[in-house]
């Protein structure tokens, strides 16, 4: 298990753009596109880091990318898997430090039901980049089969591969304890008002006490494991994670058991977590880089930094903590062009959280012949409104606040739009413009 150094921008050399790219799948990024376009984050660790003693936001940081592998409307699974491949590809051009895959299953919009899958064909068809999972739902895995299939990744593309570990798929004993409550009383237990730290905005929080009750995401869940099975607590599978890859497992009886491949992988291992909660505490006790997500769960990103941070303990991995922060991003070359991009992201949402699950992604035209409810407004406003939609000036100004005020040493910038071209030019527009500002000389 391994950790390398971060770097204030990705020091891979940009590639050409027809590197390593099929002609049937390369985007012409140069002027293929229509007046808009879109982006995306992730990141990376090492046990000698350098420690950057600059202020939170004065210094540089490093630009990730998280892929849901969305399928737009119209299109299916092997299209979305393609773009995947080609966006990774015109990623490591662009200089983008790491590039992750998230999990999620039983969804028509999303194809990354298989990390390791993707991250595997990703791997073979970039050079440089690093490759990641952000993150395995550890709920439905055990961790001898994670650390194999990430071993085995690593092997052919040794010093790569990260391995993100994430709490989903588990039942939560806080979100249990609130869908136990009756629904009057969940809808107002929580605080309604927004409020803004240092220019970022922190919306309320969002119950998932509703998700929680629902028939469908107890089946889906329940076809996610075997008959029977009982997934451990999370802090007990992270560990299991280390001892296979260290080669220190040994039962309660004291027998070894060897991960083959997997013991000695160089893989980087991250936690990602939405709160303050066990997530944020085990990647701290244990040393860990985190993960905090923005872009899922805005209203709770800082005490989720806070709580990592307060719980923070030297390893051999880090000797000081590391943050990556994520963000929902789009970018055009105008304002307006990126909101009107952006407009199908709201009934995506909503599709996710009435339990339907993600749709094939909206084009802006099907977005706009919906008919919102002050329900439904209500229901994606936190997301909606801490979605940074706009141009290359306007998202770095706004990257640079939620950088400050969260102190990230990283930004994970994920970015949906139906046209793939639009995606890959948000990408190109927002590294530009990104690295541009980081230039010696270029304006603060």
């Amino acid at each position: 298990m391994s950790i390398p150094q971060p770097t204030a921008l990705s020091t891979a050399q940009p590639v050409s753009p027809a590197q390593n790219v099929s002609p049937a799948q390369e985007v012409n990024t140069a002027r293929e596109v229509n007046t808009a376009r879109e982006v995306n984050t992730a990141r990376e660790v090492n046990t000698a880091r350098e420690v950057n003693t600059a202020q939170p936001g004065d210094r540089p940081v490093p630009l990730s990318i998280l892929d849901l592998s969305p399928i737009p409307s119209g299109s299916g699974a092997g299209d979305a898997l393609r773009n995947s491949v080609d966006l990774a590809r015109h990623a490591e051009r662009l200089g983008y430090l790491r590039y992750w895959v998230a999990e999620h299953h039983f969804a028509t919009g999303v194809a990354s039901s298989a990390p390791a899958v993707l991250i595997g064909l990703i791997a073979a068809a970039t050079n440089h980049i690093r490759v990641g999972s952000g993150a395995v739902q550890l709920g439905h895995q055990t961790p001898i089969a994670v650390v194999e299939q990430f071993g085995l990744i690593d092997a052919l593309h040794p010093g790569r591969i990260d391995l993100g570990l994430g709490r989903s798929g588990q039942r939560r004993a806080e979100v249990v304890a609130e869908a136990d409550r009756s629904p009057a009383t969940a809808r107002t237990s929580e605080p309604r008002a927004s409020r803004v730290v240092d220019g970022l905005l922190i919306p309320p929080a969002f119950s998932f006490a509703e998700l929680a009750r629902s028939p469908q995401l107890a089946l889906q869940a329940a076809l996610l494991q075997q008959p029977g099975a009982r997934t451990p607590d999370f802090a007990e599978q992270v560990d299991e994670v280390v001892a296979f890859l260290e080669g220190t497992f040994r039962s309660p009886d004291g027998i070894a058991v060897h991960a083959v491949p997997g013991e000695g992988a160089e893989v980087e291992l991250w936690i990602l977590g939405s709160s303050g909660g066990q997530s944020a505490k085990v990647a701290g006790e244990r040393g860990l880089p985190f993960a905090a997500n923005y872009h899922v769960s805005p209203a709770s990103v800082l005490e989720a930094v806070e709580a990592y941070r307060e719980a923070f303990t030297p390893s051999k991995v880090l000797s000081e903590p590391y943050v990556v922060v994520s963000a929902d991003v789009v970018v055009a070359e105008d304002d307006a062009t990126a909101r009107e991009l952006a407009k199908p992201y709201g009934l995506w949402v909503r599709a996710i959280r009435t339990g339907e699950g993600a749709i094939p992604y909206p084009t802006p035209e099907e977005a706009d012949a919906h008919v919102w409810s002050e329900a439904d407004r209500e229901l994606v406003a936190d997301r909606v409104d801490t979605r940074f939609a706009g141009s290359p000036e306007t998202v770095v100004e706004r990257l640079r606040v939620l950088q400050r005020v969260t102190g990230a040493d990283e930004l994970l910038v994920t970015t949906i739009t139906h046209g793939h071209a639009d995606r890959v030019r948000s990408y190109e527009l927002l590294a530009e413009a990104w690295h541009a500002r980081r230039t010696p000389g270029a304006g603060s």
